[in-house]
C-alpha cells in the first residue's frame, strides 16, 4: 500500500510535506479515497517546527491561553505556542505562558477533560489544533466540548482540512482539498467504492492505519 504514496509540499514551506496514499479507507465517520499520513509531521522535530511556523502565519487571533491538541498534535502545538509567543500573541494566564493540552475520549466516544485539566479550559481563550478535518464531525464535537467546559474557542488550525468553516470560524489549514483535487469522503451507506466492490485497504484514525489483509 505504501508504494502508492506520493508527497505534496506546502506552498508556504516545502519542508512541510503531505504524504498521501490513494485507495479505499474506513474512518470512524466515513469512507475516504485518500489516506493522509502525518506521522513524521507530528513526530519529527524539524517537520513539526516547520508546520508550526506555517500555522502561526495564518493566525488572526490576538489572545491564546490554551492550545487544545487533537490527533497527536502535541509536538506541533508546543512549537506553535512558541511561535505565537514570539509573534506577540497575548496570553492571559497567570504564569504568562500558553497551556498545551489534549482531551480524552471516554467509553462513549465523548471528548472530555478530567477535573485536573479543566482549569486550563474554563474561561480560557482556546486555539483548537487538529491533524485533519474531513467530515467536520470531530471538529464540531471538539467545539462543543470546549464550550461545555467553559472555554472560548478563538481559532481553529489544522494540517489538512476538507472543511472551510465551523460555527462561522475559518479553519486555517496548511493543506486543503484543493491540494488533493480527487479527495473524497463518503457516508458508510453511500460509498461508491464499496458499491464497486473495491476492498477496504485499511482502517484509519488519528493514530495511523491498520491494513486489512
Amino acid at each position: 500500500m505504501e508504494t502508492r504514496m506520493y508527497k505534496i509540499p506546502a506552498k508556504a514551506d516545502r519542508e512541510v510535506r503531505l504524504k498521501v496514499i490513494p485507495g479505499h479507507f474506513a474512518t470512524n465517520h466515513s469512507h475516504i479515497n485518500n489516506y493522509i499520513d502525518l506521522t513524521t509531521l507530528k513526530t519529527r522535530q524539524n517537520e513539526a517546527q516547520a508546520a508550526a511556523r506555517v500555522l502561526a502565519q495564518y493566525s488572526t487571533y490576538t489572545v491564546v491561553d490554551t492550545i487544545v491538541c487533537l490527533d497527536g498534535c502535541e509536538v506541533i502545538g508546543s512549537y506553535l505556542a512558541e511561535e505565537l509567543t514570539n509573534a506577540g500573541i497575548m496570553c492571559m494566564n497567570r504564569h504568562k505562558t500558553i497551556y498545551i493540552v489534549s482531551p480524552e475520549l471516554n467509553a462513549g466516544g465523548q471528548i472530555i477533560f478530567r477535573d485536573n485539566m479543566q482549569m486550563m479550559i474554563r474561561d480560557k481563550n482556546v486555539l483548537l489544533l487538529l491533524a485533519t478535518a474531513t467530515t467536520g464531525k470531530t471538529l464540531e464535537q471538539s467545539l462543543k466540548s470546549i464550550e461545555y467546559y467553559g472555554g472560548r474557542t478563538q481559532g481553529i488550525g489544522a494540517i489538512f482540512s476538507a472543511v472551510q468553516k465551523a460555527r462561522s470560524m475559518d479553519v486555517n489549514s496548511i493543506f486543503t482539498q484543493k491540494d488533493i483535487p480527487d479527495y473524497q469522503t463518503y457516508e458508510f451507506h453511500n460509498c461508491p467504492l464499496c458499491k464497486n466492490n473495491q476492498r477496504v485497504d485499511a482502517i484509519v484514525n488519528a493514530f495511523g492505519y491498520s491494513k486489512i489483509e
